[in-house]
């Protein structure tokens, strides 16, 4: 066993997008320390025969029983892999080779034991795995393949058994088999990965997830237009006779790619994407219709003898979504002294498909300092620091590992910029450009355990825009934030207030003072007290208020305007209805402009993720996320007008108006100002609090 050592492990690297460079990893910068997780016994692959086929996993009865040298496997602690990095979309599958040598050992030191991988990644991916595995024979990351969707015409055909759809995804599923075993070629496509591939990973695969979070509302469609089907009989997968058109579907494509496999000699266990608003399951107390319209059931998708790898239900379930968690009493199920609806979800799920493994196939919680939904147990989608974050993980991966399921794939392994997030989605326009900028108020894109911080250096104020008797204003920009330092002549006390002006428009007064707005449409008041009452709060202009985009109907329970400012809002759910209750809910928000003070620089004491502001005697730092300026894209240099209808339009602006006053003593600045940008810069980090997830996977890993 390798030695136990403390581990300096943030992992800092500089990546200039628009080329090949990398500085390679820096574990004494910026890092976070954690004790890597013990290597135990041999996890080396020994595959049984069956049925003339190779089987390194399989199905017994609720059991999934991976096979290795020290015995059987029967719960798989993982992590899932995006297919791109931060300036890309992730139909561009930009991740290098580079990227996987530096990330597949810290996956190890983690203590992860299989990464999974939504799609056919490229050929330097297999390689790479191939690789390592070969190094680390008795410490492997197995590998779980999944297969997306190359074409999604069935949300607008209303049916998966349309041609087009059906044939592409056939393809992908060949293809996909081909590249796991190194024996595919193919041209480049957009959004498709191409090349050769000549690694053959398949001695530690252990498993496929074919699929994606499939819409309810074609499916509905599908089964009434494919009602008279018979059910689907193949030689590896047939449906049973109650199972609806959608489901014989996905056991005609699971039987495809078994068959792929079997000619290869292998098998392994084989399921398709579901999550909680496709479940079987049904929950009345649950708000909106699409989450409750209609149901897949791995249990109706059966895996002859002819494949003896087997089927199991494989989930993306989290704490925070749907609201059924919230209102459902059946869910209330107490442990560990407390009633946790998700481990209530969790137990449902494990008694209906009683005699099937249960995977879940995603789970996490997002460091983010927006939030999208309110949750149970604090554990929202979204406002906690990256502490509190891997902390709730980790109990998350326990309760996954105590309910008996058959292993727990974290989301995700690192913050995906691309990703985008209902209740900030309508503020980022163009929407085309959205991964050129990492917004902290859409939560979506900081579920990583790898932080990707903007900028190949921390980001600073460093240029002086206004220096006067009164004090210095300094201010900087990167992929995330504005930095401003407002510097005192004296001592700050009292009240800072800033006014930005961004687009045309104002109103009277800055929210709470008697002074002059100038145009401002985007305010920050600070009061700055004894350190111990200290506040910040971000204000916008009643009339740009982005809430307005949200759609909501009916009186909402939003504070009075306070001269024609609203406090920043998140919206993150609408009115709602309990069906089984008639109980009607209201709309909820999120008051993302109450700045949380903090220390914002990862290696610090005291260091919050979420923090925005702090005061150090007579200097006051302040880091503005671009959407609480009005920013619908940075990169582009474009700002967020809301039109008298509620909809959204953009204008270029080249700098954002800035005042600043201290107490009575005004400072008028040059404004800030920045160049555009068409690639980006970021560093990686492993998030700070990672100790208690690290700690938990290695509670949960077979030995």
């Amino acid at each position: 066993m390798r030695r136990r050592a403390r581990l300096r492990a943030m992992l800092v690297v500089t990546l200039l997008i628009a080329s090949t460079g990398c500085t390679g990893p820096d574990r004494q910068t910026g890092g976070t320390d954690f004790d890597p997780a013990p290597v135990g016994p041999s996890w080396a692959p020994r595959p049984s025969q069956s049925v003339g086929l190779s089987t390194l996993a399989e199905v017994r009865g609720d059991r999934y029983l991976l096979h290795t040298r020290h015995g059987d496997v029967g719960f798989l602690p993982g992590v899932n892999l995006g297919p791109t990095t931060p300036g890309h979309q992730p139909g561009e599958l930009a991740i290098s080779a580079q990227d996987v040598r530096r990330w597949l050992p810290l996956m190890r030191e983690l203590g992860f034991r299989v990464v999974r991988v939504y799609t056919i990644m490229p050929p330097h991916f297999y390689t790479e795995l191939a690789d390592y595995n070969a190094d680390h024979p008795d410490a492997p990351l197995y590998l779980m393949q999944g297969v997306y969707l190359p074409n999604e015409s069935y949300l607008d055909s209303g049916d998966l058994y349309e041609r087009g759809m059906t044939t592409s995804f056939t393809e992908e599923l060949r293809d996909a088999s081909s590249a796991v075993h190194g024996e595919l070629e193919r041209a480049p496509q957009r959004g498709r990965a191409a090349g050769q591939w000549t690694a053959d990973v398949s001695p530690w695969l252990a498993g496929w997830i074919i699929g994606a979070e499939l819409d309810p509302y074609a499916l509905r469609s599908t089964n009434e237009r494919n009602a008279g089907l018979a059910p689907y009989e193949g030689r590896y997968f047939r449906s049973a006779e109650a199972a609806n058109p959608s489901e014989r579907w996905l056991a005609a494509r699971m039987d495809e790619l078994a068959g792929e496999e079997a000619e290869r000699g292998t098998s392994v266990p084989i399921a398709f994407v579901n999550w909680p608003t496709l479940d079987p399951l049904t929950h009345p107390e649950e708000p909106r219709e699409g989450e409750d319209l209609v149901g897949l059931d791995a249990n109706l998708i059966e895996a002859t003898d002819a494949w003896p790898g087997g089927t199991f239900a494989s989930y993306h379930a989290y704490p925070h979504y749907p609201d059924f968690q919230r209102y459902e009493p059946g869910l209330r199920m107490r442990r560990r002294g407390k009633i946790d609806p998700y481990a209530g979800y969790l137990a449902a799920l494990r008694r209906h498909h009683a005699g099937t493994p249960v995977l879940l196939s995603e789970f996490g919680t997002p460091s983010s300092l927006g939030t999208a939904h309110f949750a149970p147990l604090g554990r929202g989608q979204g406002n906690h620091s990256e502490q509190q974050a891997m902390a709730i993980d980790a109990e998350l991966l326990r309760t996954i590992h105590e309910l008996g399921m058959a292993g727990g794939l974290l989301f995700s392994w690192t913050d995906e910029w691309f990703k985008l997030t209902w209740n900030t989605q309508p503020r980022q326009l163009p929407a085309d450009r959205r991964q050129l900028w990492h917004d902290p108020l859409t939560n979506e894109q900081y579920f990583g355990i790898v932080a990707t911080d903007p900028g190949a250096e921390p980001a600073s104020a460093e240029t002086v825009i206004a220096e006067d008797r009164a004090g210095t204003v300094r201010a900087g920009t990167d992929e995330s934030y504005v930095h401003l330092e407002i510097q005192g002549a004296n001592r700050l006390q009292g009240r800072v207030t800033l006014g930005f002006d961004v687009v045309r428009g104002g109103t009277r007064v800055l929210p709470g003072t008697d002074i002059a707005a100038d145009g401002a449409d985007y305010a920050v008041v600070v009061d700055i007290g004894d350190g111990t009452a200290d506040t910040a709060r971000a204000w916008v202009r009643e009339q740009q208020d982005p809430v307005l985009l949200d759609n909501l109907r009916g009186a909402l329970p939003r504070p009075v305007p306070v001269d024609g400012w609203r406090l920043q809002q998140l919206t993150v759910n609408g009115p709602r209805t309990v069906p089984s209750t008639g109980e009607e809910l209201p709309a909820e928000f999120f008051d993302v402009g109450d700045l949380r003070p903090g220390e914002f620089r990862p290696r610090e004491p005291g260091y919050d993720s979420r923090a925005t502001w702090q005061v150090d005697r007579n200097v006051l730092k302040l880091r503005m996320p671009w959407g609480l300026l009005g920013m619908a894209d940075p990169s582009s240099k474009r700002a967020l007008v809301i039109r008298p209808d509620r909809t959204a339009t953009t204008t270029t602006v080249e700098r954002i108006g800035l005042t600043v006053h201290l107490g009575d003593r005004r400072i008028d600045t040059e404004g800030i100002g920045w160049e555009p940008w068409n690639a980006v810069e970021y560093r990686e980090r492993v998030k700070a609090g990672v100790q208690p997830l690290v700690d938990a996977i290695a509670e949960v890993t077979p030995r």
